[in-house]
């Protein structure tokens, strides 16, 4: 018989932050999937026939002879925004690496786990005014506070839906996150993205319509006038290019 949420336990639960977790002796009660919804949707994945980890980890469990245990971690919350916030944070604090959800929270990047310091960056930062040719990138979708400074150069140096000609009039690039320079690179050339090699991401990225720069971290000082500074008067929120171009 299909196992569904009574509507009166619905009504109470309101919107919800589940866990599928994992009761096989081994593994410890491990969590392997974070969800969040309201009504019958933390039973949904019980009849989900997608190919997935999290598909695989419930065909094992039933070829074992039992059930994933599922739990409410948050109930009655005020709205589905909370419920996602919620959810994010606890993505974030269990490890991706440890679950089957294939992404971080969709509020993760910016209101998940982040260190002290990295906040006390972004909200003490003041505004600057940009007195050189410049290209704003924007890496909102592919920041992390823990980036090595070489996962930081190529995320932002690529790759890039732009014009050529107007790009080559640019004398840096600013990595930008919610609006805050994180670093400033001084441009030495523009090449095609079939041309650019990567080494620390591991995606596809040839692709000749797009281009990338190749560069390096800017002076001291300019790098002191700029990085950690807000540069968000200069990107509308509403805007959907990632790219801006400033006194060029």
């Amino acid at each position: 018989m299909e196992v569904v949420v009574p509507p009166e336990v619905a009504e109470q639960l309101g919107y919800y932050v589940y866990l599928y977790t994992d009761p096989r002796p081994d593994k410890s009660k491990q969590p392997f999937y974070v969800g969040k919804g309201k009504g019958n949707r933390i039973l949904a994945h019980l009849s989900d026939k997608n190919e997935s980890n999290k598909t695989k980890i419930l065909k094992e469990l039933r070829e074992a002879g039992c059930e994933p245990r599922i739990e409410i971690l948050a109930r009655s919350l005020p709205d589905s925004t909370t419920a996602l916030r919620i959810e994010a944070a606890v993505i974030d604090l269990l490890g991706l690496d440890k679950l089957t959800n294939l992404v971080r929270g969709s509020e993760s990047i910016e209101f998940g786990r982040v260190p002290l310091s990295e906040l006390i960056f972004q909200y003490a930062a003041k505004p600057v005014e940009i007195e050189h040719k410049v290209i704003l990138i924007r890496i909102n979708q592919q920041f992390r506070p823990d980036m090595s400074e070489e996962e930081l150069y190529d995320v932002t140096r690529g790759i890039w839906k732009l014009s050529p000609e107007r790009a080559k009039e640019t004398d840096y690039a600013f990595a930008v996150f919610e609006g805050v320079v994180r670093e400033v690179y001084e441009i030495e050339r523009w090449r095609s993205a079939e041309e650019l090699e990567f080494p620390t991401r591991s995606e596809d990225l040839k692709d000749e319509r797009r281009s990338g720069f190749e560069g390096r971290v800017a002076s001291n000082e300019i790098r002191s006038q700029y990085r950690g500074g807000s540069v968000a008067e200069y990107l509308p929120r509403s805007a959907q290019n990632p790219i801006r171009y400033v006194n060029c």
